[in-house]
């Protein structure tokens, strides 16, 4: 036998498959991600305001009536009244194309970041207490009065600037940290669920406000009978951050300083950690020695504080006329939208509520130079909600692959290495 027959065979080298791309790895990490979701869902709730926009429009009624005889018309009006709708939306909240000047036409985009300061602050309530677990649905409650106890400062003290202002300020974090502490007291002692509570406590801060400011000595201003406090005096004011001509006031620093802040708790520290921990899993976090409890009252004190915050700019910067029951405007629900929409990332949150405030400040230019109702931007902003509580509803609509399940080409070649 010779030496080439003694040798033992070579065993053949198994062929490698190719795997995945780079950039297809790339886009399977993004599909699967929450901040495309988020974006989708914005982007369907705006093609569908797309549609009842144009099937409120007069003109493209009126077309649809001839359409089988020039079908191009009732195309070009729906596309008249679309793009003219959110052009205005654009020139109201970002800038003004038609205005004589820059310093006029930025104007806008100062209006979208004043109505997006109390969202902001508001929503980092909201999403820290649902990274722990916890529904906060006392926006409201704690808004008002963070208001209050700022506007019993302004109001009543005589302190130069900028203590009277940092005194308000601080009183106004102060109530709305209480607030939400009741809340979160009443969970980590008794159970109570959270939601409940904080609803109660809506009712109760409505009342009690709708109270001090009908009292002489409170909040009512000086010899009216109007419910309604005084103007803020200068000293307590915040003060506007790009001069008179604009309305954008050191709230909108305040709010970007509570992003920073509630990013690096969540993120960085080992409170933030304990917050996490108890909103994936309380019954984990009671074995490893976290009191839950404790966590429960912790991020809900900090919550409110954060809410008190956007009711503070409220009073002391976008109402500094005085103000009466109403000076929560929604904010306080409208943070649990912001935050939804933000995934309850601060960064997420930040954007939310530029794009809310966008919203809110272009929709009244849509109404006043298109016509269209102003009902159709609440749809919008109800249809982001909606969508972004169907994750997989978005995903289908787009042709966005499920997380967790193979993509049709995957499946494919698992199918033909099964049969080979």
């Amino acid at each position: 036998m010779t030496a080439a027959q003694t040798q033992a065979p070579v065993p053949p080298v198994p062929e490698k498959t190719p795997g995945p791309s780079r950039w297809r790895e790339a886009w399977t990490r993004v599909a699967s991600g929450n901040a495309l979701v988020s974006l989708l869902a914005v982007v369907a709730a705006i093609i569908v305001g797309s549609i009842m926009i144009a099937l409120t429009d007069t003109d493209v009624q009126t077309a649809a009536g001839y359409f089988f005889q020039r079908p191009g018309d009732t195309f070009g009006a729906i596309g008249s009244a679309v793009g003219g709708a959110y052009a205005a939306l654009f020139r109201g909240s970002i800038y003004n194309f038609n205005a004589d000047s820059f310093a006029i036409g930025i104007r806008p985009f100062t209006e979208t970041l004043k109505f997006a300061t109390p969202l902001i602050a508001a929503g980092l309530g909201v999403g820290l207490a649902f990274r722990a677990g916890l529904f906060n649905i006392g926006g409201q409650g704690q808004m008002l009065m963070a208001a209050a106890a700022a506007g019993y400062v302004a109001t009543t003290w005589d302190l130069p600037f900028p203590l009277h202002m940092l005194a308000a300020l601080v009183a106004g974090l102060i109530a709305g940290a209480i607030w939400g502490g009741i809340a979160g007291l009443l969970k980590a002692r008794t159970g109570a669920h959270e939601v409940i509570v904080t609803i109660m406590l809506n009712h109760i801060a409505f009342y009690l406000l709708a109270w001090m400011l009908a009292t002489q000595g409170l909040l009512q201003a000086p010899g009216s009978n109007n419910p309604k406090t005084a103007p803020m005096p200068d000293s307590a004011v915040l003060p506007q951050i790009l001069g008179p001509m604009y309305k954008l006031h050191l709230g909108f620093v305040f709010a970007l300083i509570a992003v920073a802040v509630t990013w690096w708790l969540l993120e960085r520290s080992n409170l933030g950690f304990r917050f996490r921990a108890v909103g994936e899993n309380p019954a984990a976090a009671r074995t490893a020695g976290i009191s839950v409890g404790r966590m429960y009252f912790l991020v809900m004190v900090i919550a409110g504080a954060l809410v008190g915050l956007a009711g503070v700019s409220q009073a002391l910067g976008t109402e500094p006329g005085g103000f009466s029951g109403g000076i929560d405007a929604g904010i306080g629900f409208d943070a649990i939208t912001v935050a939804l929409l933000g995934r309850s990332r601060p960064i997420g949150i930040l954007f939310a509520g530029l794009l809310f405030g966008a919203f809110k400040t272009g929709g009244f230019t849509m109404q006043a130079s298109q016509g269209v109702p102003i009902e159709i931007v609440l749809v919008v902003q109800s249809l982001i909600v909606l969508f972004i509580a169907a994750p997989p509803l978005v995903r289908a609509m787009f042709g966005v692959p499920q997380p967790g399940r193979a993509s049709r080409r995957q499946r494919r070649a698992a199918r033909k290495e099964v049969a080979a």
